[in-house]
Order: C-alpha cells, then sequence, then structure tokens
C-alpha cells in the first residue's frame, strides 16, 4: 500500500486548506479508528492518538512515515529483576504500573491527593525516551510542582481529548445543556466529522502524480 502511494502521488496529497480541515476532524476519531486508518495508508499504526494523528498528517504532508519512538535500554527493566516501590529506586519501563500498590505508594509520598494524570504519563515517557529514567522521589517531587500549579492557574486538556474540549466549549455556550444533550450533540459533530475525514482521505486517494 505504502509503495503504491509513493509511486502513483506527489506530495502532499492535499493542499493546506484541506490539510486544515483534516487534523481538526482526525481529533474526533477513536484510536481504533485512526488504527485503521493508519493501515488503509499503509503507515505505522502504533502508539497514542496524538502519535496516530501526527504520522497520518505527516505522511499525506511528505509520504513519509514516523515510526514509534525507541525506549533507550537504560530505561527499561532488566528480566527477572524485581524493583522495589522506594523513594530511589528509579522508575523504569516495563517495571513500573499505574495499580493500587503504586497509587498508595504515590500517597505515601505525596499525600492522600494524589492520582494518577496525564501530565505524569507524559513526563515519565519524556524521561524514558530520553534516557534518564527518575526516581520515584524525582517523580513525586515533579507531580508535587505540576499538580499545584494546575490547581492554581487551570490546565488545558490536550487537542486529542477531543469529547472534554467539545462538552467544555459547549457549556460555554449553552450553560443550562444536560448530560444528555452534550453526548447528543458530541455524537452528531462525531459524525460530521467522522465524514469530512472520509471524503478528505478520498481526495487525497484520487490525488494523481502530474
Amino acid at each position: 500500500m505504502y509503495e503504491e502511494y509513493m509511486a502513483d502521488h506527489n506530495f502532499p496529497l492535499l493542499d493546506d486548506n484541506l490539510l486544515g480541515k483534516l487534523k481538526p476532524a482526525l481529533l474526533y476519531l477513536h484510536v481504533d479508528e485512526l488504527k485503521n486508518l493508519c493501515l488503509e495508508l499503509g503507515i505505522h499504526d502504533k502508539g497514542a492518538k496524538g502519535m496516530l494523528i501526527t504520522r497520518i498528517l505527516h505522511f499525506i504532508k511528505s509520504g513519509e512515515t514516523i515510526t514509534e519512538p525507541i525506549v533507550p535500554g537504560v530505561s527499561k527493566a532488566k528480566r527477572n529483576v524485581v524493583y522495589s516501590l522506594h523513594p530511589e529506586t528509579l522508575m523504569l519501563k516495563g517495571a513500573y504500573k499505574n495499580d493500587l500498590k503504586t497509587r498508595l505508594f504515590f500517597k505515601q509520598l505525596i499525600g492522600e491527593h494524589f492520582h494518577f494524570t496525564a501530565f505524569g504519563i507524559d513526563w515519565l515517557n519524556d524521561r524514558w525516551l530520553r534516557g534518564d529514567p527518575p526516581t520515584y522521589q524525582e517523580f513525586a517531587e515533579m507531580w508535587k510542582v505540576e499538580h499545584t500549579k494546575r490547581k492554581q492557574l487551570g490546565s488545558t486538556p490536550k487537542e486529542e481529548w477531543a469529547y472534554i474540549n467539545f462538552a467544555q466549549n459547549l457549556v460555554r455556550v449553552s450553560p443550562q445543556a444536560t448530560r444528555d444533550e452534550i453526548i447528543y450533540a458530541w455524537n452528531i459533530e462525531r459524525a460530521k466529522q467522522k465524514v469530512a475525514v472520509s471524503e478528505l482521505i478520498a481526495n487525497a486517494r484520487e490525488y494523481k502524480s502530474r
């Protein structure tokens, strides 16, 4: 599939105007739908929602594929090694778990208000990719600072959290909207955006080399 696109098309497959419409529409797709779209385009289908969207847009712009970032060995747990929950223990990929035992441990380090957060996972993944895995104590200190900042200044949901962003925007316009009304409006908008994606991808398929 990838070779077929490369042979038959110049890139980008969509002009800037259509690319500008594709990105916000892709945000409304579920992860499994984005994975299927990646497979249709012949590109890698691994990763979180944001990465899948980035990969699709990059391919349509350039014809190049973006592979999943590789976590260096120094950030990975070794086989048959037990890593205890201790402030100075490194948080390594393959050993760290978002489970009850870990949550209770962080409550001891941070306080009863601790909970798993997206910003915490993003920070941890970034440290892993940099080859600089943090200790549990380092994570706890980061979490306390970031949680306090977000509590004081507020935080903006990630753009790929389409439902949350849609619901917040709708409530700003219609403060009296009920949960059922929000879900109904969301389903209508999501269906519309899915059609938009299908039409835009169809345009990309039809684009022939000049």
